[in-house]
């Protein structure tokens, strides 16, 4: 699939490139990034330079991956989010935001608009969100998108080669007033 690019009325989705590794490599070095992310640690210029170069246009490529760096109009990086195909009609979505960022409602907005693309354009039937336990502030996240919060998964993430309890929840095509690509039958 062609990289696609998104807009709203305060930002631009669009995948990375190489002109973006410097933003990339410069938002990554903040520890909570770092901490509730599974990127490298210590994040390198390299690691950026590869997520820019090679990474994102591969996943877009072979429809793997579908990364959407979220830009303010003014062209500032203001975080990154990703949905990656898990099963057919299924992908996971992660995203992060750049420190000086956070508060603002980017990331929340940015779920919603590439959630509503996935149901429309990539024929998902779910997108599941994971986080490690205790990332609140991506849990306010996914809520604030209106995911249902499914529980804890016992040991579901490694993270830098610790095992880690994991929150679950999910965004169905209903749940934003959408058709599904295949029949759900809820269970009773």
């Amino acid at each position: 699939m062609e990289p696609v690019t998104l807009t709203t009325d305060r930002l631009l989705l669009r995948a990375v490139g190489p002109q973006d590794t410097d933003a990339v490599y410069e938002a990554c070095q903040d520890p909570d990034i770092q901490r509730w992310t599974t990127i490298p640690s210590p994040y390198l210029r390299e690691h950026a330079q590869s997520f820019t170069e090679q990474l994102v246009p591969d996943g877009w490529r072979d429809g793997s991956m579908f990364t959407f760096g979220v830009f303010l109009h003014s062209g500032e990086l203001a975080g990154m989010l990703g949905i990656t195909m898990r099963a057919l009609g299924m992908g996971e979505i992660g995203f992060w935001a750049a420190k000086q960022h956070r508060a603002n409602g980017y990331v929340t907005e940015a779920v919603l608009t590439v959630c509503r693309w996935s149901f429309t354009r990539a024929a998902l039937d779910r997108v599941e969100w994971r986080a490690e336990v205790g990332n609140r502030a991506s849990r306010a996240v996914a809520e604030r998108a209106g995911f249902t919060i499914e529980g804890t998964l016992r040991s579901a993430t490694n993270n830098k080669g610790v095992r880690r309890d994991t929150w679950v929840g999910s965004l169905l095509p209903s749940d934003m007033g959408l058709p599904s690509t295949a029949p759900y039958l809820p269970a009773r």
